[in-house]
Order: C-alpha cells, then structure tokens, then sequence
C-alpha cells in the first residue's frame, strides 16, 4: 500500500512539474508553485526531488523522450515514403496541439543551457543517422530528389514547430486576437504542410 502511494505521489509530482515547468521555465518555475499543482506540501515535494534542478532534469529528459521516439518509429516504418512523411506531420502536430506551450519552452531551455540539452541528447542515444540513410536510399531509388536529408527532417520540424513556437505573433498578424480561428488554423496545417512538403520533395512518377 505505501509503495503505491508513493507512485501515486511522485506520478502527481512530475505531472505538475511538467506544467509548470512548460508555461514558466526552468528559471520562472518556484518548487511551491509545482507543490500547490501537485497538492501536497512544500516539504513532501523536496523528500521525492531534493532541487528543482533534479526535478527539472525528470521532466526535460521526458519530453525529449516522447518526441525523439515519434520521430524515428514513424519514418523508419515499412509504410511508402509519402504515407511515412503524411503520418509523421499528422503525429507531430497532434502531439503540439496537446502540448501547445511545448515548442517555446523547449526553444527557451535549449538557449538557456545549451549544454545540458546536448548532454540530454547524449545521455538518450537519440541518432538520426537511420533516418538520413533511410532518405538518401528513397532518394537512390527515385522516389525523393536529390538532396540533403538534412534539409528534409528540419524543413518538416520547422514548418510544423513554427506556429506554435510563434503562436502570439502569428495569431495577432493572421486573426488579430481570434483564438478559435488560430487553433482551427493549426489543425489546417497538417493537411496544408503534408502537400508543400510532399510536392517539394517526392519526384513525380510519370
């Protein structure tokens, strides 16, 4: 029974960790806030996670983990190339629109300690070389033009990262202060990005 409630508890912790530590940042998030999320006291907090710096390091390591897998499960499937590129736009912008604070607080993190983003990285084994093989063989087979997969991967993340990351400007200049035309716009963009991408990259079949 203890051992259960101290699952419970911790499971309450990082889940109120991870949101305060998304909308404020590392710098801006105080161990009462995460404490008054997860309601226990300020004391039971500090027995699980003894700094917010270990606390910080939980939640940062698991977000790296749930998007790094996405990215790889879904591009190194046996799926045709397009439906592969089709899948992982619609994953990644569904997963954004569930966590939309997410890109500004991972832009945010990775320019406040570079090298503890790298570190994390590391620490994951997180390699995309599989992949780059994997586009650069579509590529030999003609069915992708001639590029670097490079490019690819950071043209996808970008046009799908951005109008989240940049959600205040972009919102304002696009709907002045609509939010539910901004968010229905967002869901748009998975059909809209999967055809820029694909008519960009996929070599037409005569």
């Amino acid at each position: 029974m203890n051992e259960i409630k101290k699952d419970n508890t911790e499971e309450k912790i990082l889940k109120a960790a991870r949101t305060i530590f998304v909308r404020k940042g590392m710098d801006g998030a105080r161990m009462q806030e995460i404490a008054d999320e997860a309601g226990i006291n300020k004391a039971l907090l500090h027995y699980y996670f003894r700094s917010k710096q270990k606390l910080f390091e939980a939640i940062f390591g698991n977000i790296i983990g749930q998007i790094f897998p996405n990215i790889t499960s879904v591009l190194l499937s046996d799926k045709p190339i397009d439906e592969k590129i089709g899948i992982f736009i619609e994953t990644y912008i569904d997963m954004l629109l569930q966590n939309p604070y997410l890109p500004a607080f991972m832009l945010k993190e990775i320019n406040r300690d570079s090298d503890f983003f790298e570190n994390t990285i590391k620490d994951r084994k997180i390699e995309l070389s599989s992949i780059f093989k994997m586009l650069e063989k579509e590529m030999e087979a003609g069915k992708l033009r001639k590029m670097n997969p490079r490019d690819i991967i950071a043209n996808l993340l970008s046009m799908c990262i951005f109008p989240f990351a940049a959600k205040p400007m972009l919102k304002l200049i696009l709907f002045g202060d609509n939010h539910q035309q901004y968010d229905q716009y967002l869901e748009q963009r998975k059909s809209t990005i999967k055809e820029f991408a694909l008519n960009s990259i996929m070599v037409k079949q005569s």
